[in-house]
């Protein structure tokens, strides 16, 4: 294309950026054409506004499920967005080039559905991986190999963000992609596809010219990995028809975190902070210094000078004059973190990888749930906590009768709800964590935390709902729809009413009513009622009636009782789960007056006492037992005689005794009968039953305390007459060498099973 003036650039460069603007200066164009989707044009209007603050991305997502997204990110340093400004500032002419976004989208699904069909036949996963034997090595790996600082990064930053003008950045630029392009060629996909963009793009081009438009006076902004491609002009070229996706776009804030790991284009920074900070020409090595001394490092003075003359000095070293990020980090470590990365490791996050997030102005091409989202964020006084830097929050459901207005009195609880809604979507903005208050009902524990997948969820939920909650309602109705696990029923439950939404709450108990008639494992009854119990707990506080819960919880609790035993007829590996469970009913019967306590009482009992059932789960409902004050001492101490005695298999005394440990240990440990009976029973057995249980008392003991264990050790040293902290040294020291193989080798111990 005669004429026409290409520059080419890394889509990231703040150098390109620089020279870009001065280029512009000198060719004084009529029309710039950016390397960007055609139909992306209409949010150039937008982008210029003084309100958008980078970095920003334009977010292109399809109208249908399954929902796919392209991202196409920009910080103040991106050479396409100064172009943007300088065409906005100087009045001229502006056009994007690329595919449209539709049919990148239906390329991407398109990709997809082929990797998915691959993934289902196995005679092309076969060939798959022999394709991959044969592939050419990754370019830039190799490039990685052949650059003395190890890194095609440092190698771009050294050799083209360091040019000295823009001819310079020109020419490297071009002769860099054109390089690229050539040692990456390869068949396939890819190469369809690069060919089909150029194509569009060299028609976007000869259009231009053929409108009347010297050619002098186009300036083409692209990827310097294209530049050869679109200097290929083809008369005749047109455009096939293009598969599309129907969708739409819309501007959304980015991160410099985001950016630093997955910049949308591939060719990304690592250290978008730093980019900035050169396109700035604020990028002073005391940065460093300053950061350090923010988090309470010592550095001084005399450290930081030096730094700065090791880093000029690598730079030297590599054939440089300015150091690079690398020679600057390199002389940090050495200089002020003295050899140790993790002294500086704040101070360089800080400085290569940054906080910012970027501003879009109010109602700019967002869809009905974003605007919502972010309405909410301002209402409920939330907008603080959209930061890349994780922030707890806590939250107290209770109403505040000193408060000025219904809302403020219900603030905490109105966020709760909100939250508990972007949970339900996916939404990756709040975590719950466990609370140091279990026992408050009122209380909530949030980590909340920005990223820009939020956003994306954001979008792809707009097909769920114009609002958080409705889409959230719709979200608990899919995870119904045609559910036969109760579990997951009452889970959905269980967030509907943390949701406080009431329609999705009477969907989710009809088919929760439904699902309680079915035979229903003893686990699934256990988690079921776990659910039921919290949305009842917490019923009075979140404003939500339960009544329509109880019946249910108490039908399953009936029928938890009557199942028990049959249940704990198991092996050991299935116990763990039966264990959990029998926890899990007996802290929600001691939550509620409702649930009949004699009933649940039988019900261990009877495992407690059983012959013939899992040995583990007797000892835990024993434990349970006494730790509700059931079992007497005198009905332990004749359960403990029973249970350990010559006449019963070592590893069945021993895993009773392990079920024991799982419950109330320091009134295990208060027990010195307890003790007595056990150190009697290992006595009497001889050495291959005292191997097989060993096995079992280890595992038993394995997540005892320090504290506890000391405590043992004094029963045990009164037992054997002994000085109980003497007893305790042996017991927690370290095992000779015979010892600690004999103690491996139970690992491998046979028990004939």
């Amino acid at each position: 294309m005669s004429g026409v003036n290409f520059f080419g650039i890394r889509h990231l460069s703040p150098a390109g950026a620089f020279f870009l603007r001065k280029f512009l200066d000198e060719k004084q164009p009529e029309l710039v054409i950016i390397e960007a989707p055609c139909d992306f044009e209409d949010t150039v209007k937008d982008i210029v506004r003084k309100e958008t603050r980078p970095p920003f991305a334009v977010l292109a997502y399809t109208q249908s499920v399954p929902v796919r997204t392209i991202l196409y990110p920009f910080a103040q340093y991106s050479p396409e967005y100064q172009a943007i400004k300088w065409c906005d500032e100087n009045g001229v002419e502006l056009r994007f080039m690329d595919l449209p976004s539709e049919t990148f989208l239906a390329l991407s699904d398109e990709r997809i559905k082929q990797a998915e069909s691959a993934e289902n036949d196995e005679e092309q996963d076969e060939q798959a991986a022999e394709n991959t034997t044969e592939q050419k090595p990754d370019v830039y790996e190799l490039l990685d190999e052949k650059s003395e600082d190890g890194s095609h990064e440092t190698f771009w930053e050294r050799t083209l963000e360091q040019c000295a003008d823009a001819d310079a950045y020109h020419e490297g630029a071009n002769l860099f992609g054109a390089n690229i392009r050539e040692l990456s060629k390869k068949d396939g996909y890819d190469e369809a596809e690069t060919a089909l963009r150029e194509m569009h793009m060299r028609c976007v081009i000869r259009n231009a010219v053929k409108s009347g438009i010297t050619p002098e006076k186009i300036v083409v902004v692209t990827g310097a990995y294209h530049v050869v491609g679109l200097k290929t002009w083809e008369a005749d070229e047109e455009m096939p028809e293009f598969q599309k996706l129907p969708s739409l776009h819309t501007l959304m804030p980015y991160s410099y975190y985001r950016l630093s790991s997955r910049s949308g284009y591939g060719a990304g920074n690592k250290a978008p902070a730093y980019y900035e900070l050169i396109w700035k020409g604020l990028c002073k090595n005391d940065r460093f210094y300053e950061k350090m001394r923010k988090e309470g490092n010592v550095a001084s003075s005399a450290q930081v000078i030096e730094a700065v003359r090791l880093a000029k000095t690598l730079s030297q070293l590599h054939g440089g004059e300015i150091p690079t990020l690398r020679d600057i980090r390199d002389a940090a470590v050495t200089c002020i973190g003295e050899g140790s990365f993790a002294a500086i490791s704040t101070a360089v996050a800080d400085t290569e990888i940054g906080t910012a997030i970027g501003e879009i102005p109010e109602g700019v091409s967002r869809t009905s749930i974003q605007d919502d989202f972010y309405r909410q964020l301002k209402e409920l006084k939330l907008e603080k906590y959209r930061s890349v830097t994780a922030q707890d929050l806590k939250l107290d459901l209770r109403e505040n009768i000193r408060a000025s207005s219904e809302k403020s009195a219900l603030l905490d609880l109105r966020r709760s709800y909100f939250l508990h809604r972007l949970r339900v979507l996916g939404l990756d903005f709040a975590r719950l964590v466990p609370s140091r208050q279990e026992n408050a009902t009122w209380a909530e524990a949030w980590q909340v935390q920005w990223t820009t997948e939020c956003e994306i969820v954001l979008v792809e939920s707009a097909l769920k709902g114009d609002t958080v909650e409705l889409a959230a309602a719709f979200q608990i109705k899919e995870n119904i729809e045609g559910q036969e696990d109760i579990a997951i029923i009452a889970k959905a439950v269980e967030d509907a009413f943390c949701c406080g939404i009431s329609t999705a709450a009477g969907y989710a108990v009809a088919a929760l009513q439904a699902a309680a008639t079915d035979n229903i494992p003893f686990e699934k009854i256990a988690q079921t009622m776990f659910s039921l119990s919290n949305v009842i707990s917490y019923g009075d506080i979140r404003k939500t009636d339960c009544t329509a819960i109880i019946p249910i919880l108490k039908q399953l609790y009936y029928r938890a009782c009557l199942i028990m035993s049959g249940s704990c007829i198991c092996n050991d590996d299935v116990s763990k789960d039966i264990a959990d469970a029998i926890n899990m009913i007996n802290s929600v019967q001691l939550a509620h007056d409702f649930l009949e306590t004699d009933k649940w009482l039988r019900a261990l009992s009877e495992v407690a006492v059983r012959d013939d059932l899992n040995t583990r789960l007797s000892g835990l409902c024993a434990a349970i037992l006494l730790e509700r004050s059931v079992m007497t001492n005198d009905e332990l101490k004749t359960e403990v005689s029973r249970r350990l005695s010559k006449g019963v298999p070592a590893d069945l005394g021993a895993g009773w005794f392990e079920g024991l440990a799982m419950k109330n240990r320091n009134g295990l440990i208060a027990r010195l009968s307890l003790w007595e009976s056990l150190d009697d029973y290992l006595k009497e057995l001889d050495d291959e039953e005292f191997k097989r249980a060993l096995v079992f008392l280890r595992r038993a003991f394995a997540d005892f305390s320090s504290g506890e264990k000391d405590a043992i050790a004094e029963n045990l040293g009164e037992i054997w007459g002994l000085n109980g902290d003497a007893v305790s040294e042996v017991l927690n020291g370290v095992l000779d060498e015979a010892s600690q193989q004999a103690i491996d080798e139970l690992s491998d111990f046979d028990f004939d099973l």
